[in-house]
C-alpha cells in the first residue's frame, strides 16, 4: 500500500466519522452549548495579544473588555437558562465600562476622564444589578435609607456619642 492510498483512506474514514457524528447530533449539541466562545475567545485573545506586547495600541482593550464581559454573560445565560438575562442585563453596561477602564489604565495618556466615565458606568451597572436583585425589597430599603439619612441630618450633629 502506498503512502498516498493510506492518506486517502484515512481522509475517507474521517469524513465518515464526521458525517456519523453530525447525524447523531453531536455537533449541534456542541454548537448549542459552546457558541458563546465565539464572543469570549476573541476578547481573551485581544487581551493576550495586548499584554503579550504583540499589539501596541491600547485601544484594543475596549473591544476586548466588551467581548469578554459579554461572552461570560452569554455563557452563564446559556448554561443556566436565558431567564437570567432579566436580572443580569446591567452587565451590558459593565462591558463597555470594563473596556474603558482598561484603556484608561493601560492607555498612552491614562486619561482620568475616561476612567471616571468607566467607574460611573460600572457603578450604575452595579446599582441597577442590586435594584434588580432586591426589586421586591428595594422600596423598603429605600425608605429605611431615607429615614436614617433624614434622622442623621436632623439629629446626628447634635448627639455626641
Amino acid at each position: 500500500m502506498s503512502n498516498k492510498q493510506y492518506t486517502i483512506g484515512l481522509a475517507i474514514v474521517a469524513a465518515g466519522i464526521v458525517i456519523l457524528l453530525g447525524k447523531l447530533g453531536v455537533f449541534a449539541f456542541i454548537g448549542n452549548i459552546f457558541w458563546p466562545l465565539l464572543v469570549l475567545v476573541p476578547g481573551v485573545l485581544l487581551h493576550m495579544l495586548y499584554f503579550g506586547r504583540m499589539l501596541g495600541n491600547a485601544a484594543v482593550l475596549i473591544p476586548a473588555g466588551v467581548l469578554t464581559v459579554y461572552g461570560l454573560l452569554f455563557f452563564v445565560c446559556n448554561l443556566f437558562g436565558w431567564k437570567l438575562i432579566a436580572g443580569l442585563w446591567p452587565f451590558f453596561l459593565a462591558g463597555p465600562a470594563v473596556g474603558l477602564y482598561e484603556y484608561s489604565m493601560f492607555g498612552p495618556n491614562r486619561d482620568r476622564t475616561i476612567r471616571l466615565i468607566a467607574i460611573g458606568l460600572l457603578a450604575l451597572s452595579a446599582l441597577l444589578l442590586l435594584i434588580g436583585l432586591f426589586r421586591s425589597a428595594f422600596i423598603y430599603l429605600l425608605a429605611a435609607a431615607l429615614i436614617l439619612g433624614g434622622a442623621w441630618i436632623a439629629y446626628g450633629r447634635r448627639i455626641r456619642w
